[in-house]
């Protein structure tokens, strides 16, 4: 099957369409719209976020592109061979992916950062396709609870199959390799929660298994 992507305009959510429009009217010149995922299709990993920034790929229309998050997902996955380029966070800072896309479970922004569960579901579809669009994948990285239960579902497995933890790979029925990893986000990081080396330690493992 291939690529079903959601439309910058995506009406499916009431309340992110209200907000995207609120957004709108009070910065034009940002994306504004469901965000498309980043990289090519053919990739062997997938790295699957929670959804939008206001202020960063809501801005700039490229996943973790603008605001912090960003700087230590992009600077880890240059380092372990995932990309290749600099990040600067602008779209046209000519920085590419190899063997690696970048998508969220939920592709518009939500107010205060947080989809409802509605919104998580009524975005499962086109996570489904995009995995179904991927011919070589074999592993996805979850940044988070709400990302490893996305997945999930978006494979037709209960939610509570394998329980997320940071670090974890769980082996998955249909052979898919899923692995967690807590989100990459400035308050994971300013708490200690997760450290440079650590989420640096997940991309390690996930190359090495790719070899």
């Amino acid at each position: 099957m291939g690529l079903q992507a959601p439309a910058a305009d995506c009406p499916l959510c009431p309340r992110l369409v209200g907000y995207r429009e609120t957004n709108r009217a009070a910065n034009p010149a940002w994306f504004n719209g469901a965000v498309p995922s980043f990289g090519p299709l053919d990739s062997r990993l997938l790295v699957v976020g929670l959804a939008p920034g206001v202020r960063g790929a809501n801005r700039t229309g490229r996943p973790f592109t603008g605001d912090f998050a960003g700087m230590l997902l992009y600077q880890t996955l240059i380092k372990y061979g995932f990309a290749a380029g600099g990040y600067a966070a602008d779209p046209a800072d000519g920085m590419v992916l190899r063997d690696c896309r970048v998508t969220n479970a939920v592709r518009c922004v939500p107010p205060a950062n947080l989809p409802t569960p509605a919104e998580i579901t009524g975005c499962n579809l086109f996570l489904a396709r995009e995995l179904e669009a991927m011919p070589r994948l074999l592993v996805v990285l979850a940044l988070g609870v709400v990302s490893h239960k996305a997945v999930l579902r978006s494979r037709g497995l209960r939610a509570g199959l394998v329980a997320f933890a940071h670090g974890a790979v769980h082996a998955l029925p249909d052979r898919l390799m899923l692995v967690d990893s807590y989100h990459v986000s400035r308050l994971n990081t300013n708490t200690g929660r997760l450290t440079t080396p650590m989420f640096e330690a997940v991309i390690a493992d996930i190359a090495a298994r790719l070899g």
